[in-house]
């Protein structure tokens, strides 16, 4: 069979155009935090499969990633342990027990340090990563709901819900400087971007209470319709996305503005969030729990692009350093779901269908409950 010059050229160019947006495997692992397993899975994604499954002394509950250190640090709450695991030899290579509990942790600004909230003597702990080690304690008036951390790493604030109440923290000098009223219920907070504000999100109450970090006082409190649960912030500070019961919605605030903008349906009952946001785009992903699929909007419009089918029960997402895949951890399927964000964005660009395909799926263990992804 003759092939014409005009023939193979066109079929050149088919087969180039679809080998553009191939997916390519990532060089590195997700790590998976297994809480019913007491071990944190590290998955291969080059070959999408579970490689090792690096056993703890307890439950997990939450895995960083530190892609400068190729480490990931998982904390054990019930004992207060901090482990940390060799991205490439999918080890431990440290470990180090706080003393007591841990409700949950999280980096320093700089990423030389990591700092948790320890129970039941409340405290803030920093503990340095070289060497690891506790370096200092802040004594907290009560028990914390939650806590956060300015952007230069000066400040923290803590929620207090027995004492409806928020402190904050300086943390050069280690010390509790104001403690301020803040509404029934104070949960999850956090600082507005240029640190000049801080939001308290009132679960019970359906508030959320902006307060001011020079003073202390109340400037306003905004009615939402949701219990305020989940709260994802822009990467430029702009929009606080917030979900809860009450409704099948995201909301949408302007800490700027002090405005509550928008209610945005979102899949049923959305929960955990997080931002995937390049220069090209920026979009919402919501799990939604219920119904074991992932809503994602378009943060510009906020219109909703996509819904994908994923797990059962969804609860977290991240993604991996190249951008190219959502990680999506189902907790009670015990399974990664794996998102390639180049299929969303053909849904958006093909507005008639707003389903998205699956990538893979891969089975991780008892009870996942966080994710992070570094390259090796």
């Amino acid at each position: 069979m003759k092939i014409g010059r005009r023939t193979f050229l066109f079929a050149s160019a088919t087969a180039v155009a679809c080998n553009r947006h191939r997916a390519t495997a990532f060089p590195g692992y997700a790590f998976v935090a297994n809480a019913g397993g007491k071990s944190v899975a590290a998955v291969d994604l080059t070959r999408f499969a579970v490689v090792r499954q690096i056993r703890l002394g307890s439950a997990p509950s939450t895995v960083l990633a530190h892609r400068q250190r190729h480490a990931v640090y998982t904390l054990t709450p019930d004992n207060g342990t901090i482990y940390e695991i060799d991205a490439a030899g999918l080890s431990i290579k440290r470990k180090l027990a706080i003393g007591g509990a841990a409700a949950s942790m999280r980096f320093a600004p700089d990423g030389s340090a990591l700092w948790l909230l320890a129970r039941p003597a409340p405290s803030l702990v920093r503990v340095a990563l070289e060497p690891l080690r506790v370096v200092s304690r802040v004594r907290l008036p009560a028990s914390a709901g939650g806590f956060d951390l300015s952007r230069d790493g000066l400040l923290a604030t803590a929620s207090f819900p027995d004492k409806q109440s928020v402190g904050l923290v300086d943390l050069q000098r280690n010390e509790v400087v104001r403690v301020s009223a803040a509404g029934p219920d104070p949960h999850a907070v956090i600082f507005r971007s240029d640190g000049r504000q801080i939001l308290a999100a009132n679960r019970s109450e359906r508030m959320l209470t902006i307060l001011d970090v020079k003073t202390g006082h109340t400037l306003v409190r905004l009615p939402l319709p949701v219990e305020p649960e989940n709260c994802c912030v822009k990467p430029d500070g702009g929009q606080v996305f917030i979900t809860g019961s009450g409704m099948d919605a995201v909301v949408v605030v302007h800490p700027y503005q002090t405005e509550v903008a928008e209610t945005v349906l979102a899949g049923s009952a959305p929960g955990a969030m997080a931002i995937y946001a390049t220069p090209e785009y920026e979009y919402l992903f919501a799990a939604n729990p219920n119904t074991g699929s992932v809503t994602v909007l378009e943060v510009y419009s906020r219109e909703v692009i996509a819904a994908v089918t994923v797990g059962q029960e969804p609860c977290y997402i991240t993604f991996t350093p190249d951008q190219q895949y959502a990680l999506v951890v189902n907790h009670r399927s015990g399974d990664l779901a794996v998102i390639r964000i180049r299929s969303i964005a053909r849904a958006r660009e093909q507005s008639r269908s707003k389903t998205a395909p699956l990538f893979t799926m891969i089975p991780v263990g008892s009870d996942p409950v966080s994710a992070a992804a570094v390259a090796v």
